[in-house]
């Protein structure tokens, strides 16, 4: 017989119970609230995608990793970077890259990055990213985007990879062990609360990939986890 521990237990009721009392919202609109009502901060007039595009001590090293990859090629791979945000973080590697797609689901944010952010080489996009058809690039990057959608829209994003050579994923999970691939309603929220994350190779994703490697992994304070950078070679 199979025996769950009683901490699981209790995590994964936890989870039930909220998803019941819970109403899903379409993604879209669910973002573009977050912005609307500076749900993870930044100044009153301007638009902020969170401490985890903007504390130094988290952008510098996950720089630092992702510009030694690209630098590793004769030539500049071009890029698709999905949830680009208020591009703070992008703005730092399109030096070191050809053709950048910049995406996100937020309109109003994509409006603004095409005004402050003006590159040849830059194209800004507003896709939703589970049901659009993406830009051609050899590098794809997922930063802390995954971690915020429901399964469903997970695997439908997942779906769409197999055309990039590279993945560049970063996601917020739990210190030690954790139950991986918890479901929830797409929006502000992560699975750390359920002391769960994102875990792509895990069911029910499964997803297939030639290598794996750590690029950078950021340990939060206060057992409030980790933020890792993973390249997967497709």
């Amino acid at each position: 017989m199979y025996l769950v521990s009683y901490s699981t237990w209790q995590r994964y009721k936890l989870f039930k119970v909220t998803k019941k009392t819970k109403t899903p919202w379409p993604t879209k609109a669910a973002m573009a609230q977050i912005y609307d009502l500076k749900l993870w901060g930044g100044a009153a007039h301007d638009f902020f995608s969170g401490t985890g595009s903007h504390f130094p001590e988290i952008v510098a090293p996950y720089i630092t990793a992702v510009t030694a990859f690209f630098k590793q090629h004769d030539t500049l791979l071009s890029v698709c970077d999905l949830g680009c945000g208020d591009f703070n973080i992008g703005s730092k590697l399109v030096a070191y890259t050809g053709n950048y797609f910049a995406v996100d689901i937020v309109e109003a944010l994509i409006e603004r990055n095409k005004k402050q952010y003006r590159w040849p080489h830059v194209t800004f996009k507003c896709l939703d990213v589970a049901k659009a058809t993406l830009p051609v690039a050899d590098c794809v990057i997922l930063r802390q985007v995954l971690q915020h959608i429901s399964n469903t829209e997970i695997l439908a994003v997942l779906a769409k990879l197999s055309s990039f050579k590279y993945l560049i994923l970063t996601e917020h999970v739990p210190k030690g062990d954790f139950t991986p691939n918890l479901d929830i309603i797409s929006g502000q929220g992560i699975r750390l609360k359920y002391q769960s994350g994102v875990d792509i190779l895990k069911p029910p994703f499964n997803f297939k990939v030639k290598t794996s490697r750590l690029l950078n992994s950021y340990h939060l304070n206060a057992n409030k986890g980790i933020i890792n950078t993973i390249l997967y070679e497709l």
